[in-house]
């Protein structure tokens, strides 16, 4: 880190947010040591406590590392994780097989079930299924370019097989369709009255693709180009009403079933959303460091602002670090709204007729 949002700094230290340990360091000018953001003693008072981004910092001020917290340990564990992170993109990048736990373990200089919480920890994956998520975002960027079987090897899978497998699983269609613009895609959709204004459904086969108030069957031309668009029955109306239930009344609603896409950081981002409770919320910097990357905060809001699925994947819990609302998509009002009936805010809106 070039520069500390202090800020955000001081609110992992209080929160002891073991996802930021090895990004910065913070010192206690009554001490005179040196902790990672997750040291489990007694927090000082802010006053007493300067920020630095690395350890050599922090030592070169004269403050000497903790032997509760080992901060040097930290920093050695976040650049083997970074390391096995490049040798894998590496080995995609030429078309090779990524290296396996074992080999990545040995050469950072770890057991392999140490650095396998290790990188599950501070990347939010494992190691196999961080290459997995490379190798389907080479995937995607080759379908958009050419044919299934360019992609392939682009992506460096051995075969077709395990390819088709992998994009059907986490794509939500074949390979083809994908590459097609969505082209053989039956999407069925529906409008329903909420209090917070007309509500706009619509689902797959697989689960629900998109949830957006205030727009028609246009919103879903745009973003399904190519797929046949279906305005929904009776087969349709449970659905649909499970969905406006969900913006009607705070709680589960994680067995409606979602069928999403997006890059390997933005699902991880809607991963960690789908986690924060109703009557929550989290920041950002708090929302970056949930999937590895606390240094990713401008990201991780644009992966917020991607959600295709409002409500579904409560983007609406994430705030700005300063406790102010923030963007919203659909509008403050709602945003607003949204959160006084989760309890968060203690005024909502006029809601609409």
């Amino acid at each position: 880190m070039a520069r500390i949002d202090e800020t955000m700094a001081w609110d992992a230290v209080v929160a002891r947010t073991r996802a930021c340990d090895g990004d910065f360091v913070f010192g206690v000018i009554t001490t005179g040591i040196y902790c990672r953001p997750s040291c489990p003693a007694r927090r000082p008072l802010r006053a007493h406590v300067r920020f630095f981004c690395d350890n050599a910092a922090a030592r070169a001020e004269g403050f000497r590392p903790c032997l509760r917290c080992r901060p040097d340990e930290a920093s050695r564990d976040r650049e083997a994780v970074d390391r096995g992170r490049a040798l894998i993109v590496a080995a995609l990048e030429e078309g090779a097989q990524p290296p396996g736990l074992s080999a990545l373990a040995a050469v950072c200089g770890y057991s392999p079930a140490h650095y396998q919480r290790l990188f599950t920890r501070l990347a939010g994956l494992s190691p196999a299924a961080f290459a997995r998520a490379r190798k389907m975002e080479r995937a995607q960027a080759a379908l958009a370019d050419g044919g299934v079987t360019d992609a392939i090897y682009q992506a460096g899978y051995g075969g077709a097989s395990a390819f088709y497998a992998a994009a059907t699983e986490r794509m939500g269609m074949t390979p083809s369709a994908w590459a097609r613009g969505g082209a053989g895609e039956v999407i069925h959709w529906g409008r329903a009255e909420t209090t917070l204004g007309p509500l706009l459904v619509a689902a797959t086969a697989r689960g629900v693709c998109r949830v957006a108030f205030g727009v028609g069957a246009e919103d879903l031309a745009a973003k399904f180009p190519h797929a046949t668009l279906v305005e929904g029955g009776d087969g349709f109306a449970d659905l649909l009403a499970q969905v406006v239930a969900a913006v009607e009344v705070p709680g589960e609603s994680g067995a409606i079933p979602l069928d999403v896409r997006g890059t390997a950081f933005q699902e991880a981002v809607w991963r960690a959303l789908r986690q924060i409770p109703a009557g929550e919320t989290r920041s950002y910097g708090e929302l970056a460091a949930a999937v590895g990357n606390p240094r990713a905060s401008r990201a991780a809001g644009s992966a917020n602002g991607a959600n295709p699925v409002a409500v579904l994947i409560p983007c609406h819990r994430v705030v700005r670090g300063d406790g102010a609302l923030g963007g919203y998509a659909w509008g403050e009002e709602i945003k607003r709204a949204l959160l006084a009936r989760e309890g968060v805010v203690k005024e909502a809106v006029q809601t609409k007729e």
